[in-house]
């Protein structure tokens, strides 16, 4: 199993940080400053108020271009497909629950992602991704010791394609938070929205779920997200979606940035499957050794 630690890691970088990031608003390259101490503080609160922090317009302008060039350079890679899930990812009916109920409501995904292994490390959203200076601040702004850039080689860094007409339905994540930016917006459609800590470890919240997916709007949040913006979500216990790209729309791109707490965690081959079409034999070794945290449907 190969481990990354984007805290250690002894890449040079190809791209300066100053470069990618506004550091005079965000200066993540100085954590003993106030500037660095009243970021993580609103990230902090954020967090801790509905589980979703929005660092605005962290990417620079001129990086957001270039971000957005090697999206479209990669693109021919993208594994999409579309599926009919439940929020949990499965996509067959359960007897053991009633038609009526989050477990046997499927709804459409369609969308893409490009997989780690088309990205090398003279990216600049690999840069961004593995600088150990954002690395940390999303440790502080999370509240946890350290941050390990996920090992997992398909799904580490990836990018998130809505084409036109797509969507990716309800659902939630299988990791306790996710780490987005938004690189390309759609003309129409493609809002984020979630409900925030609709589930816990001890209860699944069926019932305001299943409101949920039948197009109830009680405590659905729709973010204002704008390309360069960065957003911190735990998406473990909020159920969310990205709505559907209108037909007529550009695409949306997000880069996705995946990290844990432990280093060399691989994700599920199930999971691995659906998203990307393919495991690689990291992903079956980890299978066999995986303990779960917690007794979530998933």
């Amino acid at each position: 199993m190969t481990t990354v630690d984007a805290t250690t890691s002894d890449r040079t970088p190809t791209h300066r940080l100053s470069d990618l990031i506004d550091l005079d608003t965000y200066p993540v390259d100085q954590p003993e400053s106030d500037g660095y101490r009243s970021a993580v503080e609103a990230a902090r609160q954020q967090l801790r108020a509905d589980g979703c922090a929005i660092i605005k317009d962290l990417v620079r302008p001129e990086a957001l271009k270039v971000l957005s060039r090697e999206i479209i350079e990669r693109k021919s890679t993208t594994h999409f497909s579309t599926q009919t899930i439940n929020p949990y990812f499965h996509t067959d009916h359960n007897p053991d629950y009633p038609d009526n109920h989050p477990v046997n409501t499927f709804l459409e995904r369609s969308s893409g992602f490009i997989p780690g292994d088309s990205w090398d490390d003279q990216c600049a959203t690999d840069a961004l991704f593995r600088a150990p200076e954002v690395t940390r601040f999303l440790a502080d702004s999370l509240e946890i010791p350290e941050l390990h850039c996920y090992a997992d080689p398909l799904a580490g860094l990836t990018a998130n394609i809505l084409d036109p007409g797509q969507q990716f339905t309800w659902h939630f994540d299988t990791n306790d938070f996710a780490v987005t930016v938004l690189v390309d917006e759609a003309d129409d459609g493609g809002l984020f929205e979630y409900v925030p800590g609709i589930r816990n470890a001890d209860d699944e919240g069926f019932d305001h779920i299943q409101h949920v997916l039948e197009g109830g709007r009680d405590g659905v949040v729709t973010l204002d997200l704008r390309p360069g913006d960065l957003q911190i979500f735990r998406g473990r216990y909020s159920l969310h979606r990205v709505s559907r790209v209108a037909t007529d729309s550009v695409p949306r791109h997000a880069a996705i940035f995946a990290y844990t707490e432990q280093p060399g965690v691989i994700g599920r081959v199930v999971r691995t499957r659906q998203l990307f079409g393919r495991v690689l034999p990291e992903h079956e070794a980890a299978e066999r050794e995986r303990v779960r945290s917690d007794q979530l449907i998933d």
